[in-house]
């Protein structure tokens, strides 16, 4: 028996046993309700039942806004990779590796350049999964980079802010992007071209205080988190107790902080239709579907200043 008990049945075992994949199904945070992934993935992250938007990574963004899931990757500036030597429980090149090898970015801001509807334009895109979605040198470097790419082309700049605030580890490094940001935000300004801003959870800290908050239009996703400091931390200072909903993107609709909250199956849409009303632009007359890649020499910018994208499949 001893054969049978200790050879034979763990060898059974290990044949029948089958890997499950860690992200084969979500738990929504608001209903608690189990999702297959691949459902909500098809759904752009939104859980199919409460319609509760998870957050959504920066290829994937992308995809959803360009016509025929298609754009150029915008080449950014190379910075300092640790201008302060910094480090805390770890140092802060491992922390900046580790997050590239996780999300497959350089840094927090990706950038793409493409069409919208058959219209040009610019999107950068703020990518929570990594280090929080921090400003530092390289996040501040792609924003003021987006933004003069705009001015070459003469094109809207849309931009989905996702962040916890400025990057601890770059210290001052990190806080000067807010005027630099600022600074290239009214460059924009005073060229007459579209500056909009979708405000996704959470967008918070100094980005909030920042090129987050400076839009021609701010939208904002159904339940984003959207402030500069903590709800607890303005509590203690104020010693109130805040009302429901505080810093939520409908209260703060409801009280003039962002002109609309768009749900983000129209969100797409709404953009377009918001870069032809500020560029007086009239709308196509054949389908967005059947509009034709970007090929033609006239929106194909420079090799130095970018590469094709590659999104995932």
């Amino acid at each position: 028996m001893n054969w049978l008990t200790n050879v034979v049945r763990p060898k059974i075992r290990n044949i029948l046993r089958r890997e499950t994949p860690e992200n084969l199904w979500i738990k929504c945070p608001d209903s608690g309700q189990l999702v297959f992934y691949k459902d909500v993935e098809a759904n752009q992250f939104v859980i199919p039942g409460s319609n509760y938007h998870m957050r959504m990574g920066a290829v994937a963004r992308l995809k959803s806004i360009f016509d025929n899931e298609t754009w150029f990757d915008v080449a950014l500036p190379e910075v300092q990779a640790d201008p302060l030597k910094f480090r805390d429980e770890r140092k802060y090149v491992d922390r900046v590796r580790d997050a590239r090898a996780r999300t497959g970015l350089n840094d927090a801001v990706k950038v793409g350049y493409g069409k919208l509807e058959g219209a040009a334009v610019v999107v950068a895109v703020q990518d929570f999964d990594f280090m929080g979605g921090s400003l530092g040198m390289a996040a501040g470097e792609a924003i003021v980079r987006g933004l003069e790419l705009a001015l070459e082309k003469k094109s809207p700049f849309i931009v989905f802010a996702a962040s916890g605030g400025a990057r601890m580890q770059e210290g001052i490094l990190s806080l000067m992007q807010m005027p630099r940001t600022t600074v290239a935000v009214q460059m924009l300004r005073e060229a007459k071209l579209p500056y909009i801003v979708v405000l996704t959870n959470p967008t918070t800290g100094g980005v909030t205080a920042s090129y987050a908050m400076l839009g021609d239009v701010q939208i904002a996703e159904p339940g984003a988190l959207i402030g500069f400091a903590g709800a607890r931390v303005i509590e203690q200072t104020i010693r109130e107790k805040l009302p429901d909903g505080f810093q939520r993107a409908e209260y703060l609709k409801d009280h003039g902080m962002v002109d609309m909250v768009v749900h983000r199956h129209e969100l797409r849409p709404t953009l377009a239709r918001l870069c032809r009303l500020l560029t007086k632009s009239p709308a196509l007359e054949t389908s967005t579907k059947a509009a034709p890649p970007l090929t033609t020499a006239a929106t194909i910018p420079s090799a130095a200043e970018m590469a094709p994208a590659a999104p995932s499949a």
